[in-house]
């Protein structure tokens, strides 16, 4: 059994939502353990007792720190005691980020973690990173983005030499600001499958299978083209649902229309790896409904499955480590 802690307290709507959708992922391999305060219906599932709870708007290290048992810093430190394989949590992406960095510690060479996101592309899911966990960055850190995407690629998303582009604002080499030039030279000279810029609005034809990016970048993409996706999808609805025409032609595309919102909808994948700690560790969207806390778990729980920490210490090639 795969054994996921779960911080109940993390996210907009902890801890209704987070315990259902642990309840929905429970089984078929997996354990769900809640770590929350005494007293929470943890609905038949393991509670380990917390007493602190980390609010969304004190400073991430400070929060860490300072409170040692609250719900998040617990569920971390599970992971790197060895009371559970993996974490997730729907909670500030700050703080999860400090608890990684202080509880659980960065892989031997990594010099900054990223977020990695799964991009639901037309020609198959591909990823980007980093998605926030860095706002800024250095051409080497980018260079080492793009090679745990690469590996992150081929064993979770079974990606045989994955491609890479970096993001930018046009696809011609000369395009972007100095950053992007000069990593894009030191991808280039990598052993990677480098194939230079590629714009946002691609990203979900499937232009790369490793797209990299600065956390501030790549977070305003990837927040942009979730955003225009709900909305595209309501937005439809509400025109099928506006006449009564269009009630009839929906009842006619209801099970393409299905298909297209659950391919899109972030629920589906419900959360993003941190890639680069020593151990591993979800962040889920702070909004998440059970669908997309199920989703996290059992995204944690692949990644559990096919060692994707152990995959990147084992394959970070040695040149782009400090």
């Amino acid at each position: 059994m795969i054994r996921v802690a779960v911080d109940a307290l993390g996210g907009d709507r902890a801890p209704d939502e987070i315990v259902a959708g642990a309840l929905d992922a429970a089984g078929e391999g997996i354990q769900p353990v809640l770590y929350g305060p005494h007293g929470l219906e943890a609905g038949g599932l393991e509670l380990v007792e917390t007493t602190q709870e980390g609010g969304m708007r004190e400073k991430p290290a400070e929060a860490v720190r300072a409170k040692p048992d609250s719900s998040l810093v617990r569920a971390v430190r599970a992971v790197a005691d060895g009371e559970a394989d993996v974490v997730v949590s729907a909670g500030n992406t700050g703080a999860m980020l400090a608890a990684g960095l202080l509880v659980l510690r960065r892989l031997p060479g990594v010099m900054r973690p990223a977020i990695a996101v799964p991009i639901p592309a037309r020609r198959g899911a591909s990823v980007l990173l980093d998605a926030g966990a860095n706002a800024d960055a250095r051409p080497e850190h980018l260079l080492q983005f793009a090679h745990m995407g690469s590996i992150f690629a081929e064993e979770i998303l079974d990606v045989a030499n994955p491609d890479v582009r970096i993001l930018s604002i046009g696809e011609e080499d000369e395009k972007g600001n100095q950053l992007v030039l000069d990593a894009s030279a030191l991808i280039r000279e990598s052993t990677l499958n480098f194939h230079g810029n590629v714009e946002s609005r691609d990203l979900l034809r499937g232009a790369a299978d490793v797209v990299v990016a600065d956390g501030f970048t790549g977070n305003v993409a990837l927040k942009l083209m979730e955003g225009t996706i709900k909305e595209l999808l309501d937005a439809l609805r509400e025109e099928i649902t506006a006449t009564t025409t269009g009630k009839l032609g929906g009842l006619l595309i209801r099970p393409a229309a299905r298909r297209l919102r659950t391919r899109f909808d972030p629920d589906t994948y419900g959360g993003a790896y941190l890639l680069g700690l020593r151990g591993l560790a979800v962040i889920a969207h702070g909004n998440s409904s059970r669908v997309a806390i199920a989703n996290a778990i059992r995204l944690a729980a692949r990644g559990v499955e096919h060692r994707v920490v152990e995959r990147l210490a084992e394959r970070l090639p040695e040149r782009v480590r400090v």
